[in-house]
């Protein structure tokens, strides 16, 4: 280990400026953030080294790697958080656990997976403790905790949430059988949300609060003790379907953390607005692509207290969503221009 060089990760300066960071976030969630509109945009460390063959030697590489751009935390503008992630199997992580075939394509420099052919409802719980998949993504927190490094934060893989994981595994046929064959359906969401819900508890019991944070933890940081869940597939389900057959399962997911969380929405969502707003503890929207458009819709349709984070686009400009919410309840994950 190489305590040396890593000695800036562990400044206590540096950790005050992380953590003041962290103190406007929580106000902004409080409703107290006052005349200052919240920028976001924070730095990984990268690795040359394969983190599937030596996740530690990978690890190590990207602290090296990091340690070389801590003082950017000191910017005054914008939070730059610097984050350690490693997200194996993209967002197909659950769906390998779980023993679906995963494929990496070099043209896309994409990771796919194969649908599994067994009969929706029959879905078992993985076995975790001989499970590599769940075994490799361990190694790399235990390596992290045992590197003892304080400043930098530590972003999970991409657990997604049930839905997303049910379409990965079934594709349309699991949509079509929430409505032929609900019960069938609700067994494996069953499934599923347990195998969410017990990796989120392990990763809150062993990784220090204060440096745990969801996948893609330089760009949807949130104020310690908040969750995530990936909102992608609600897009193609009506708002009674998503309310009485997945919004429960989301709902605890996000409640498994001390004071809830955010979901990432990248699509057309707009139909389940009036939920999350009756959904106690989802504190945060995260919008990109075709779902920035809709913040207008979020801002006005969503609770006081629910935060809205946005990747600006071309056409929802930074400028554009200032104008919209004057600069209220609003994190822009973006350069200040």
């Amino acid at each position: 280990m190489k305590q040396e060089t890593w000695s800036i990760l562990n400044d206590p300066d540096l950790l005050q400026k992380r953590n003041e960071w962290f103190d406007n976030l929580k106000l902004l969630y409080e409703g107290k953030l006052e005349n200052q509109i919240l920028y976001l945009n924070g730095i990984y460390g990268y690795s040359s080294t394969n983190p599937y063959e030596e996740p530690e030697k990978w690890l190590d590489e990207a602290l090296d790697d990091l340690a070389q751009y801590a003082e950017k935390l000191t910017d005054k503008n914008i939070f730059r958080p610097l984050c350690i992630e490693f997200g194996p199997y993209g967002v197909h992580f659950i769906d390998k656990i779980f023993g679906a075939r995963i494929y990496f394509d070099q043209t896309s420099r994409q990771w796919y997976s194969e649908y599994i052919e067994s009969p929706i409802g029959e879905l078992q719980y993985p076995d975790l403790a001989r499970n590599e998949t769940w075994n490799l993504a361990k190694r790399i927190a235990i390596a992290f905790i045992e590197r003892k490094v304080t400043v930098p934060l530590f972003g999970l893989p991409t657990i997604a949430s049930v839905l997303n994981i049910a379409v990965n595994l079934y594709g349309q046929r699991f949509l079509e059988e929430l409505c032929l064959a609900p019960d069938k359906a609700k067994h494996d969401m069953d499934i599923i949300n347990k195998l969410l819900v017990d990796i989120h508890r392990w990763y809150l019991q062993h990784m220090p609060l204060y440096q745990l944070q969801p996948v893609i933890s330089g760009h949807r940081t949130q104020p310690p003790g908040f969750g995530q869940l990936c909102g992608c597939t609600t897009q193609l389900i009506s708002p009674d379907m998503y309310r009485e057959l997945i919004a429960p399962f989301d709902s605890e997911l996000l409640s498994v953390y001390p004071h809830g969380g955010m979901i990432h929405l990248c699509g057309r969502h707009t139909q389940h607005i009036p939920i999350w707003k009756e959904m106690k503890p989802l504190r945060a929207v995260q919008l990109n692509d075709r779902a920035a458009e809709d913040l207008e819709a979020y801002f006005n349709g969503l609770r006081e207290d629910q935060i809205i984070y946005l990747n600006p686009t071309d056409t929802m400009t930074a400028d554009r969503a200032i104008k919209i919410t004057g600069g209220k309840r609003l994190v822009l994950v973006t350069e200040i221009r």
